[in-house]
């Protein structure tokens, strides 16, 4: 059972390669059904402790994020190697390989991404060493739901060199803390998927985004999927976005992808 749970990982990541050549591949392990699902972004939650871990898991799905865990140090530094994840949630005291193990080894391999650490640990000095082995953020346990959701946007917003909350794009704008939509002053009604697809475009505003980015950045390992939901999902927000008729602020560059431009042409 040891030797089972040992190559898991090593499964996880023939999924991933092929979950990235799109929704057309469907995995049946005996464990579960592996089929890509739209979501906006990817965090990783490396936490053993189980009611926190599942607890910020839950919170982080239904803000429609795409969310890998782990329940120890080996598999997480497993998954953060990956280099698949927009931030990384990080126990410090953890089995196998601890917290600050892992923040120095994906720092010494040149990965940037956005590490928030979570812990109980909350001297001073504990601060000090987390934010200088390279923790961008540290969150003293126990901690406010709301608050962890509010820093994970921080984060990504840095990360994408956005200062603040505020996204425009034309005649968009984008309130990334308070998830609403505008265009032309006027409100727009999305869903989840609709609203993390357009958040995504307007972070890249301007640059074409390939449907291979598309889904290694918003897809999960859950749930169904239909070979062709990017185009439909483009589709629904051209048709709340565009004028009747018109052109769409959202172009397809034919073998590339697509680009929010903000305005028709």
């Amino acid at each position: 059972m040891r030797e089972n749970e040992d190559i898991w990982p090593r499964c996880r990541e023939i999924l991933i390669i092929l979950s990235s050549f799109g929704p057309k591949i469907q995995v049946v392990s005996s464990r579960i059904l592996i089929v890509p699902k739209i979501r906006f972004m990817r965090v990783l939650v490396i936490e053993d402790y189980e009611p926190v871990r599942n607890a910020v898991v839950q919170a982080l799905t239904e803000e429609g994020y795409a969310v890998d865990s782990a329940d120890n140090g080996r598999d997480g530094l497993w998954y953060a190697k990956s280099g698949e994840h927009n931030v990384i949630l990080l126990d410090i005291l953890l089995p196998h390989v601890n917290g600050i193990e892992i923040l120095q080894t994906i720092r010494s391999s040149d990965n940037h991404v956005p590490v928030l650490l979570l812990t109980a640990l909350d001297e001073v000095d504990h601060r000090i060493k987390g934010l200088d082995s390279g923790a961008d953020d540290y969150l003293v346990k126990p901690f406010a739901i709301a608050e962890l959701l509010a820093r994970v946007r921080a984060l990504l917003r840095r990360s994408y060199g956005d200062g603040t909350s505020k996204i425009e794009v034309g005649a968009l704008q984008i309130d990334t803390a308070a998830r609403t939509v505008y265009c032309n002053g006027k409100a727009i009604s999305l869903t989840a998927r609709e609203y993390g697809l357009l958040e995504l475009l307007a972070r890249r505003r301007g640059k074409v985004v390939s449907r291979a980015e598309v889904w290694k950045c918003l897809y999960d390992f859950q749930g169904d999927s239909s070979s062709n939901v990017v185009d439909v999902y483009i589709g629904y927000l051209r048709k709340k976005l565009d004028p009747p008729g018109g052109p769409s602020m959202i172009q397809t560059r034919r073998g590339l992808g697509y680009v929010l431009t903000g305005r028709v042409e």
